[in-house]
């Protein structure tokens, strides 16, 4: 079968329609999927009803294969199941943090390069998936507030991010959420490339030099700045789709649903390759 390409938004997104299951795992097929990437930050292949096996096939073909500590699936401990059935996904309890817009492994020092998400079963209602482009977004930013922004540093926390779902926690939550440690990083990733993203988001808890009040109206209007209707791509699943999208610049984020739903997706991740200057 042919492959085709075509753009879904000027600011973000791609769909490539054609292939589907094993077809995908093809060396020219990864080799378009990550020039599409850099292009357009996110990969849409509808349909695409790719098993396990393939899906950790096609991860590794892009980029070393994060082995997660939680939720594979059977047989693939590459693969991760995401649901908010904890009788389906041992991650489940953490999910509702992902309603609100982050970036994957914003407390490492090289964010996840990106991410492979597959739906195996769908949402009777919501759990729609947004990502919006940081890289667009700031490119879009005036002169002078990049000015303003050039040398300022952020520090990230998986505190913060759960403080969204759970902001009365008991200690022992809160203690569990320390675990994880917070890392500080430049407000603006300045890439190997010299393009230039936003390190925004659910993890973002401050900025290092100003006030509370401060920081927290800088980082509300970035990311109200970035999540605006341009940058943005709202994909609604249908059963079998894949979505990949580039970790280093993309912020996603799912729209609620309920505990009760059936949606399932199996996810991989790709491993850091740049740290974040």
């Amino acid at each position: 079968m042919a492959l085709s390409v075509t753009p879904i938004a000027p600011e973000i997104g791609v769909e490539f329609a054609g292939l589907s299951g094993h077809q995908l795992v093809d060396r020219k097929v990864a080799d378009d999927l990550r020039k599409a990437l850099q292009a357009h930050g996110v990969v849409v292949c509808r349909e695409a009803h790719i098993g396990d096996a393939d899906l950790v096939a096609l991860s590794r073909m892009l980029g070393d294969v994060v082995v997660p500590p939680l939720g594979s699936a059977a047989g693939h401990p590459e693969v991760q199941k995401i649901s908010l059935d904890p009788a389906k996904s041992e991650l489940a309890a953490y999910q509702q943090g992902t309603f609100h817009w982050h970036l994957d492994g914003a407390t490492d020092a090289a964010p996840q390069k990106a991410t492979l998400l597959t739906a195996r079963e769908v949402s009777d209602e919501g759990g729609d998936t947004e990502f919006t482009n940081t890289f667009s977004a700031y490119a879009a930013l005036p002169e002078e507030e990049k000015q303003q922004l050039a040398g300022l540093r952020v520090v990230h926390s998986f505190a913060a991010a759960q403080l969204l779902v759970t902001p009365e926690p008991s200690q022992k939550e809160l203690t569990a959420w320390q675990r994880v440690p917070s890392r500080e990083h430049p407000l603006v990733w300045t890439h190997s490339d010299d393009r230039k993203s936003l390190l925004i988001g659910a993890t973002a808890d401050r900025v290092v030099g100003l006030t509370a009040a401060e920081s927290r109206a800088l980082l509300d209007r970035l990311q109200k700045w970035s999540t605006r209707p341009r940058f943005v791509l709202r994909h609604h699943w249908r059963r079998g789709d894949l979505v990949i999208w580039d970790n280093t610049g993309m912020l996603h984020r799912a729209l609620p649903y309920r505990q009760t739903s059936p949606r399932l997706m199996h996810r991989t991740t790709l491993v850091g390759e740049e740290a974040v200057v």
